[in-house]
């Protein structure tokens, strides 16, 4: 077929075309689609408007986002993202994660061990000087370099002028270069969160499923000076919620999406990386399940980890299923194929299967030769697969530490240059309980891994296991280490290298003897594909700037974004789904469950079913653009009010990895009136209901 035929064809994604006028987009607060809302909505995205979203805006450190709900501090998120917090705050005999926890006065909030929060102050455009830093004839090891130490000097400069946490981003996997300046807030209180069983209502078998009944919603506040942080830019809490077909806009921080990747890369994610990925999370989600089966406190020792990798298997599973959909790698081949056509112009007979690649895809696509070769070594040492373990990381840290801070800012990894080492230290020195059994639990699945990967003979199993099995050596490993203790870490950090190299720390030791390797395979993955891609990708954003401006948006890089879409349901098999689910359809999915976990309702909900208007609002759906890290995402109406707090994605919707479809994909977001019936008749949260109304 033709190009220009194939690019006329009708690529049909569960039944509907892909159209310019879908609300794709993740869209930078600095470049909003203020034309496209305007045309098709009638919108009009004032400044205001924006500056109000962007300083109400709330990113979770760890991984999450949330918004400002008051003018003291108050910050809604997801209760999945505030769980690992939760967690850090119960103790045996005392389970807020299981029972719910509620602080009606300020006195009562809980002060969080290591949360973060971050909100974003200013955007500044500095690729020009990040681009001046690489030279045209500089080898890709010069140009990694260079390109690191221009951005540690612009973050460190920010940091120094401003005092702001300050990060470059990339965007376009290239093609531009921001930096973004950060008000951080470290002392963080949990004030409100409801039981597991309500705000994760079904469970693994509902999860990316709708409809959906979750009041998966939490509330910290952020402290300054031992006082309430004053936040002037807040979301007021809209009492009504969305309606069918309303305008709805989502601020959050998407994490990554690959739908600027090229039809190789994505191909090598298919057949490579996915698989592993899954391999490696089916491991973990066995050996976590085994671990909590033990018992009532093994369970609440492992659920936060245990719904993270299920979580994750579920998302990385829906992300093959994607590629594995001729329909999905055909709409890539022809976007792809549409921009090399504007610029290939000496071929305009042969069909486009057969055309050679320009210089810039042809780089991507030899980079993903050569990470086949050492892919998998690279993500069990490097990336620490074989060391799933929190006290294994604080050891890496505390090696590496040693090596890094005495070189210049610039000079470091990433990771230790001096505008992250503040963020670093705050979770290094994390006062959170860290558990010995569950520590030899995930440490015995992944050195297992590591074996079943590379083989008993290989020199790194043999290095790691030193001459015994798996589970002997976590034994060993975990049983001998002291770095639970937060005095030792930072005797360590303090200490520097003497201090480091001095320490028979078990962890240490191994932390050092598999840091040579470990780096050697960095590197070569910085210089042999990570620095070639992105200058291949920088030549890509060009050509699509050239072609087609800015209405592509970037790929999601967990920084603060703008989505939009409309409030409507879809349907699945022939049943019309409703936009939005009800209290009674909880009540009644548990009933025709028998009640069982995970479709139990808690004992306050059962006592509490005669309080309830059963027809308010509960969960509901609209076509906004969103993806992991914007769970805890506010939604929010024209006027700018919360009326959701989002907290997942269909099963449909796990293909917008890659590409962006409307037809059945949906975020789902507890409704704004659910929270406040829920609050009000159920757990007698006056003075927050007050705080979020006036009322």
């Amino acid at each position: 077929m033709r190009f220009q035929q194939f690019a006329a064809a009708v690529l049909v994604l569960g039944g509907t075309a892909m159209t310019a006028t879908s609300d794709e987009g993740m869209w930078l607060l600095n470049d909003p689609p203020r034309d496209r809302l305007r045309e098709k909505y009638g919108f009009d995205l004032t400044a205001d408007w924006l500056e109000r979203a962007m300083l109400a805006s709330v990113r979770v450190n760890s991984g999450g986002s949330g918004g400002f709900a008051s003018p003291d501090g108050l910050v809604v998120t997801n209760h999945h993202v505030a769980a690992d917090a939760v967690q850090k705050l119960s103790k045996p005999g005392r389970d807020l994660y299981a029972d719910g926890f509620y602080a009606p006065t300020r006195d009562a909030e809980l002060k969080c061990p290591d949360v973060e929060l971050n909100v974003l102050r200013e955007i500044a455009d500095v690729t020009a000087e990040v681009n001046a830093a690489v030279k045209p004839d500089m080898k890709p090891a010069e140009a990694f370099a260079a390109r690191r130490a221009v951005m540690a000097k612009i973050e460190k400069e920010s940091l120094d002028k401003t005092g702001l946490r300050s990060d470059v981003v990339t965007l376009y996997n290239g093609g531009l270069y921001h930096l973004y300046r950060y008000k951080k807030y470290t002392d963080v209180r949990l004030v409100f969160a409801p039981e597991q069983a309500a705000a994760g209502f079904g469970g693994d078998v509902d999860n990316f499923e709708y409809p959906r009944f979750g009041l998966d919603v939490a509330f910290f506040r952020a402290y300054e000076n031992g006082e309430p942080a004053r936040t002037p830019h807040f979301f007021k809490w809209s009492e009504t919620g969305p309606a069918e077909n309303d305008l709805v806009f989502v601020t959050g921080h998407p994490g990554t999406t690959n739908r600027l990747e090229t039809l190789a890369k994505l191909k090598h994610r298919r057949d490579v990386t996915l698989p592993y990925t899954l391999y490696r999370l089916r491991t973990l989600e066995a050996a976590l399940t085994q671990y909590g089966e033990q018992g009532p406190e093994h369970h609440r020792q492992a659920t936060t980890d245990h719904h993270r990798v299920a979580n994750a298997r579920k998302a990385f599973s829906g992300q093959l299923q994607g590629l594995l959909n001729p329909a999905v790698l055909a709409q890539k081949f022809a976007d792809e194929q549409r921009l090399i056509a504007r610029f290939s112009p000496a071929v305009p007979g042969p069909p486009p299967e057969t055309w050679p690649l320009l210089p810039p895809w042809q780089t991507i696509a030899d980079a993903q030769v050569k990470l086949r070769g050492f892919e998998k070594e690279y993500g069990l040492l490097e990336t620490g697969h074989a060391f799933f373990s929190d006290l294994f990381a604080i050891a890496r840290h505390c090696a590496r530490m040693a090596d890094e801070l005495p070189k210049k800012s610039s000079d470091r990894l990433r990771e230790y240059r001096d505008s992250n080492l503040d963020s670093l230290k705050f979770q290094l020195f994390s006062p959170a309980p860290i558990y010995p059994g569950l520590e030899r639990a995930k440490l015995t699945a992944s050195l297992t891994f590591l074996a079943e990967n590379l083989g008993g003979e290989h020199p790194t199993v043999k290095l790691v296991l030193n001459g015994k099995s798996p589970a002997a050596r976590a034994d060993e490993l975990i049983a001998g280490t002291r770095l639970a203790d937060v005095a030792e870490r930072k005797r360590l950090v303090e200490g520097g290298k003497a201090a480091v190299d001095a320490s028979t720390d078990p962890l240490v030791l191994l932390a050092r003897a598999v840091d040579a390797e470990a780096r050697r395979l960095r590197k070569r993955y910085e210089e042999e594909v990570e620095e070639p891609e992105r200058q291949a990708y920088a030549e890509i954003a060009k050509l699509r700037f050239e072609a087609f401006g800015r209405t592509v948006a970037p790929d999601a890089t967990f920084t603060l974004r703008l989505a939009y879409g409309t409030v409507k349901g879809y349907e699945v098999g022939g049943e019309k789904l409703p936009f939005h689910t009800t209290f009674g359809g909880a009540f009644g999915r548990s009933a025709g469950q028998g009640g069982k976990e995970p479709f139990d309702l808690p004992k306050r909900w059962l006592d509490g079913k005669d309080k309830l208007d059963l027809n308010t609002p509960y969960n509901f759906v609209s076509t906004a653009d969103t993806i992991g890290g914007n769970s805890g995402s506010p939604v929010l109406n024209r006027a700018g009010e919360l009326v959701g707090v989002n907290f997942d994605r269909n099963r449909h919707g796990l293909v917008r990895n890659f590409v962006y479809t409307d037809v059945q994909a949906r975020h789902i977001a507890v409704h704004s009136r659910a929270v406040l019936e829920a609050l009000r008749k159920l757990y007698a949260a006056g003075p927050l209901v007050k705080e979020l109304t006036g009322q």
